[in-house]
């Protein structure tokens, strides 16, 4: 059995949790926290540690999805999440541009831990006051190679597609490797 690990991250409140519940065909491991802070509570609990969820994609290979913490103070767990793993999602909330340089900033962290193959996932594409993606790239910076997909969290066949696009990549580089 191949285990692959994967790390979605993001800043605060950009779906990251819900993106693993989503997938996960185990109950999602959270280290889910109420929000103390006034200013953050656009929603009740916030992830503090980490997030766990698992995916049997055959009889040979296993996805772990771990989750980061969004919030500026738990920054500390991206390292060590980080590690191991073979590929990245920078989930990005489309809807809260005030959060893209804290997600190009994150983006740049990710990848001087570990120069793996990563997707840009501009989430909420649902909500009417979502950035287009050409518009996103901008924003973020981000070159034509980078991989821009848009996503709906709360969508198993969005996160799926993320999730499978992230893994061809993955097998491309360790193909390379061999």
């Amino acid at each position: 059995m191949h285990i692959v690990k994967m790390v979605v991250t993001g800043p605060f409140n950009a779906g990251k949790t819900i993106f693993i519940q989503t997938v996960s065909e185990i109950d999602v491991v959270d280290t889910e926290q109420n929000i103390t802070s006034d200013s953050e509570k656009v929603k009740a609990q916030t992830t503090v540690a980490m997030d766990f969820g698992r995916i049997t994609v055959d009889d040979e290979l296993m996805l772990y999805l771990f989750g980061t913490p969004g919030q500026k103070r738990f920054d500390f767990m991206w390292e060590i999440l980080s590690e191991g793993l073979l590929g990245f999602i920078v989930m990005i909330d489309s809807t809260s541009p005030e959060t893209f340089r804290e997600a190009r900033r994150i983006l740049e962290t990710f990848r001087s831990y570990a120069p793996t193959p990563y997707i840009v996932a501009a989430n909420k594409q649902d909500m009417e006051d979502a950035w287009e993606i050409d518009d996103l790239r901008i924003a973020l910076r981000l070159d034509e190679k980078t991989q821009l997909v848009p996503c709906v969290a709360i969508n198993k066949e969005s996160v799926k597609k993320i999730l499978v696009a992230l893994l061809d990549d993955i097998v491309e580089v360790l193909n390379k490797e061999e």
